[in-house]
């Protein structure tokens, strides 16, 4: 059965080079249902329409994969998405990118249980809920990545402990944060800010990709 959203999700898709199977179309579309129907309940975003949530949600977080694609192809990555959410970026880069296991982590219970409900319904192996801090967490991932979570300073250092030696942190912002980069600690240099065009959305966004100082770019 088509689902409403399908078009703008495969549109949108296609804009950012992205070449997606039906089937994960099927799961990006249920992605949108299940969030809508959790929403009702437990307020988990502020979007409340399903044409909303395909672009300031879906279409948003797509637009990281093929940079993050091209940074990993070729390697086993884990992934940490840090303050998830309702699974943003972290669900919809497990659902496009199924090579790569993503760990979303929370501080709310109610939107960690999302995320493992949401894995279990979608049937995603390689999606992963983690209810706790950052700072709380253990373990090494290749690509550390967080939307809206807090300034770079605080998302680096909050995260430094379980970055891989040659991992790269991933922010996602709006408009180029001039002020946060120069904020940044000595050993955590920005090596590229990729402006992002997110399709239907008239708005500014970037994506600050950071590295330990003495580590190498992708």
């Amino acid at each position: 059965m088509t689902h409403p959203q399908d078009g703008l999700l495969k549109q949108g898709a296609l804009s950012l080079g992205l070449r997606l199977s039906a089937q994960q179309y099927e799961q990006l579309c249920a992605y949108i249902d299940v969030l809508l129907k959790w929403n009702r309940v437990y307020n988990l975003s502020a979007l409340n329409t399903a044409d909303d949530i395909a672009v300031k949600h879906i279409l948003d977080s797509l637009a990281i994969v093929p940079g993050l694609r091209q940074c990993t192809e070729g390697k086993t990555a884990r992934l940490l998405d840090v303050g998830s959410g309702a699974g943003l970026p972290g669900a919809v880069i497990a659902i496009t990118y199924p090579e790569i296991t993503v760990c979303c982590v929370d501080a709310s219970a109610k939107k960690a249980a999302f995320v493992q409900q949401l894995a279990g319904s979608l049937t995603l192996g390689n999606l992963q809920s983690q209810h706790g801090r950052v700072q709380d967490l253990r373990g090494s991932f290749d690509v550390v990545t967080s939307r809206a979570f807090s300034s770079l300073a605080d998302f680096c250092v909050s995260s430094r402990h379980v970055l891989a030696p040659e991992g790269v942190w991933l922010a996602m912002k709006g408009k180029r944060p001039e002020v946060e980069i120069a904020a940044l600690p000595s050993d955590v240099e920005v090596f590229h800010v990729e402006q992002l065009k997110v399709p239907g959305l008239d708005a500014e966004r970037c994506l600050v990709w950071m590295r330990r100082a003495s580590g190498q770019e992708c």
